[in-house]
């Protein structure tokens, strides 16, 4: 029994090693399977040439094409004051703005009319006593000419200069008694009031800021590269003013009222004459006729200190490819899909970018597919599953593709060796 007892667990183990062993030997061998390619699902966008206006991007502040400082010439008391002489009211040229006490300026003419008619009066008592003295010459019969003394010459060019200074005092009266009337020298609006009724005011004192209205200016910064794409109104040495109808890029300037976007139509007019050494950019001016008058679609005036972005008109790329900004990858690759639908990465040169799009030249070809769909792991020779808006292509075009067909074809008419 003992024996038996040792025995039976070496024959147990024994056995279930002897079965393990023969199930082993004895399963059938498993299947080898390919695994399926693993293809992704791409958007794509089939290029083709086009042509690009460019649009440069800027922003500035609007502000007046004149700006003036009201300053009397006389001195007085404001006696009465115009209505349209209050902040942000419009005035138009030759208007009143304000009236200086002109009573002393009054008494002043008086004096110098009663001057200039004394002085009148000696002129011609003056060419009287001329007239006598002739007489009395040719009297005396000496056949000799009078001197000058004897004709009283010097005392005639005296009274004629009298009367002379007296016409200028008189004008000099008429224009201060003129100058008691402060009158506008365009149409414009008050920017800033400093004096009203009461107040004495001497020449000197600032009476009032103004500003036209018939034209707003923006200057708007643009740098080297943004100057490379538009064509500037430029002054020579030798015009006087640059020609008008000439060559004016078109801006349209935007600003925000609330949640509402206005905007506004003008031209480039000029440029400065020196590019600014802390941002080395060249300032362009934009013009805006009749910023203050009323449009067609209600909206508000484009009034001075207004902050705005400025879209410029630039010139025309011709043929060129435009990409989303979005696909450019490391800042100089696209991934383009070739006739067999893999992916391969292209440098290509930028000619121009803005926030949307960049421009691409000859780097590319018409037909070509550009991948959309933003890959993290995009190897070169990865087969893809191009879709155009959703819809898959079915046959790729251009030259690859005819090669790709062409095989397919070759492929076909084989028979098995």
């Amino acid at each position: 029994m003992k024996v038996l007892r040792i025995l039976l667990p070496v024959i147990v183990l024994a056995a279930c090693l002897s079965i393990a062993y023969w199930l082993i030997k004895s399963k059938d061998e498993p299947q080898r399977r390919e695994p399926p390619p693993v293809t992704s699902k791409v958007e794509v966008l089939r290029l083709q040439k086009t042509d690009y206006a460019v649009i440069l991007e800027s922003q500035g502040t609007v502000r007046a094409r004149t700006e003036s400082t009201l300053i009397p010439e006389v001195s007085g008391s404001i006696v009465e004051v115009s209505p349209a002489f209050r902040g942000g009211e419009f005035f138009e040229e030759g208007d009143t703005l304000l009236r200086i006490d002109r009573r002393d300026y009054g008494t002043a003419l008086s004096v110098a009319q009663a001057a200039l008619a004394q002085a009148r009066l000696r002129l011609a008592e003056e060419d009287a006593r001329v007239e006598q003295a002739l007489k009395d010459w040719e009297k005396l019969g000496s056949g000799e000419e009078p001197g000058p003394l004897v004709l009283r010459e010097p005392q005639l060019v005296e009274a004629k200069q009298l009367v002379e200074s007296a016409e200028a005092r008189v004008e000099e009266a008429e224009r201060d008694l003129e100058r008691t009337q402060i009158r506008a020298p365009y149409a414009g609006r008050i920017l800033e009031k400093q004096v009203d009724v009461g107040q004495y005011v001497t020449p000197g004192t600032v009476l009032a800021r103004i500003y036209a209205v018939d034209y707003a200016e923006i200057r708007l910064p643009l740098s080297n590269r943004q100057l490379s794409a538009v064509n500037l109104p430029e002054l020579y040495r030798g015009d006087s003013v640059v020609v008008e109808g000439g060559i004016q890029p078109k801006v349209i300037l935007k600003a925000h009222f609330g949640d509402q976007e206005y905007a506004w139509r003008g031209h480039i007019v000029r440029t400065e004459g020196a590019i600014d050494t802390r941002s080395r950019q060249l300032y362009v001016v934009a013009q805006v006729k009749n910023p203050y008058g009323r449009s067609h679609n209600n909206q508000p005036p484009l009034k001075v200190g207004m902050f705005v972005q400025a879209e410029i008109e630039g010139e025309t790329m011709k043929d060129v490819f435009v990409v989303p900004r979005s696909t450019l990858r490391e800042g100089r690759d696209l991934l383009i899909i070739d006739g067999e639908n893999r992916l391969s990465r292209r440098p290509v040169k930028i000619l121009w970018s803005d926030r949307q799009n960049i421009i691409v030249g000859d780097s590319l070809k018409n037909g070509e597919l550009l991948c959309l769909t933003p890959l993290p792991f995009a190897a070169d020779g990865a087969v893809v599953q191009p879709h155009i808006q959703g819809e898959a292509v079915a046959e790729p075009e251009g030259d690859q593709g005819k090669e790709k067909i062409a095989g397919q074809r070759k492929g076909k008419g084989k028979g098995p060796s």
